[in-house]
């Protein structure tokens, strides 16, 4: 099984369904959390998973929190992060140290509605359809190549509070579907290359 992180800085519902899918190719080994008081802290002790709570405040500047981070990644031989409702961008240390293996669940089909409330901004905006989108994590915001999406409808007497239900129920579903089949689909490519190596050798 691949060690992977998931990363979240909420109530951490993302986190919990990637977590509780018992088909993934991978094993959860730790949560990483800038928020102290975050309430996905309390729910990662009942899935018995590290949590490593790393607050960027504490820290003269981004490199050295980031610096930490990725020591203990390191520590515990993390191979994929996940980032479930992390409200920070990711910079260069880590995007380094792990290319192409992040990912990012986001609640609009981007590239509209990228940044912060992507709902309320699709509300304000007047569109008739939003939705999610998985993607891979680079140094912009929210402008990695995307892995998947799909479609939410937005109703007329939708309220910010009734398109997020819809569109977090489609996260839950789709964020650990996309995950299986990227890790998958990398593992196979990363064993067909090591047999093609072989061969040459």
């Amino acid at each position: 099984m691949i060690p992977a992180a998931v990363f979240a800085s909420g109530s951490g519902s993302n986190a919990e369904a990637i977590v509780e899918e018992s088909h993934l190719p991978c094993t959860i080994e730790l949560l990483v959390c800038d928020k102290p008081a975050a309430p996905v802290i309390s729910r990662a002790k009942h899935w018995n998973i590290e949590v490593f709570v790393c607050d960027p405040k504490t820290f003269p500047n981004k490199q050295a929190y980031e610096q930490a981070i990725l020591t203990k990644l390191r520590e515990k031989q993390i191979e994929w992060i996940f980032l479930a409702g992390y409200m920070r961008l990711i910079g260069p240390t880590l995007l380094e140290a792990y290319p192409e293996r992040i990912l990012n669940i986001h609640p609009s089909l981007l590239p509209a509605f990228a940044g912060k409330d992507a709902i309320g901004q699709a509300l304000t905006a007047g569109v008739k359809v939003s939705g999610v989108t998985i993607h891979f994590v680079d140094a912009g915001m929210d402008t990695g190549s995307i892995i998947a999406q799909e479609a939410v409808r937005v109703l007329e007497t939708d309220t910010n509070q009734t398109l997020h239900q819809r569109i977090q129920a489609i996260e839950h579903r789709l964020y650990p579907e996309t995950i299986r089949y990227i890790l998958t689909e990398r593992e196979r490519n990363d064993s067909n290359a090591t047999s093609v190596d072989q061969r040459i050798r």
